[in-house]
């Protein structure tokens, strides 16, 4: 079983309790996952309990310690962010960060089409520790989506939404697609809106998890996000 955590915005009691409950082989984060402390730190009760998985959100770049518990962590290669990777029989591609307007938004062409096009031109003192500003180090530029293109899995796990959802984005959908999978689990917008009239047209399922909810990889709610009873 594979469980999918919607935003923890710095909170993770409520992992604590659910994988001792539920005992999964695996957990994700969707991102905006605010660690106080190094990721492992945050999550050593359960560490010897499940395998952990990621992906950033765009608030993991807000400060240096959100950026450095997520990024620096002895957890940092748990990062699914641009790769597939195996986990409990599934091939789950991962997707992290959000479109910045800056470097791209979506149906627009991208302005800067990679990190290192976007370092070369921002200028030496734009630049954080030497490359890319820390605010961008949440950014989706082109080539990451496009790296995963040849790629193959069954579940797509992204931190901004596909088109399904109002302020969602059909790259991601094409995303979806090229992949081939059956199922895309975001985070991002607290909410988790009723998608099922969209699966025959997208051509896959779509579920969002909501703040602080959890979701199992079926699409079965475990727990409710916080605001989930407003949709």
């Amino acid at each position: 079983m594979i469980l999918l955590f919607g935003d923890p915005h710095g909170r993770f009691d409520h992992v604590h309790s659910v994988v001792a409950a539920c005992r999964p082989a695996a957990l994700i984060l969707l991102g905006d996952i605010e660690a106080k402390r190094p990721l492992e730190m945050e999550l050593a009760p359960i560490a010897d309990l499940t395998q952990i998985w990621f992906i950033h959100g765009n608030h993991d770049t807000d400060s240096d310690a959100f950026h450095d518990n997520l990024f620096c962590s002895s957890l940092r290669e748990r990062n699914l962010h641009g790769r597939v990777v195996e986990i409990d029989g599934k091939r789950v591609a991962g997707l992290g960060g959000v479109f910045r307007g800056h470097v791209w938004m979506p149906p627009q062409p991208p302005s800067y089409r990679s990190p290192e096009e976007f370092v070369a031109m921002c200028g030496k003192g734009n630049r954080w520790r030497g490359g890319l500003p820390r605010k961008h180090r949440s950014t989706i530029f082109q080539r990451q989506v496009e790296a995963l293109y040849s790629e193959r899995a069954d579940i797509l796990v992204t931190h901004e939404a596909p088109s399904a959802h109002p302020h969602g984005f059909e790259i991601i959908d094409d995303l979806a697609r090229r992949l081939r999978v059956s199922k895309v689990f975001h985070g991002h917008h607290h909410d988790r809106l009723d998608y099922r009239d969209s699966y025959h047209r997208l051509g896959f399922e779509v579920h969002g998890v909501g703040l602080r909810g959890v979701t199992d990889r079926d699409g079965r709610v475990v727990i409710a996000g916080e605001f989930d009873s407003k949709y």
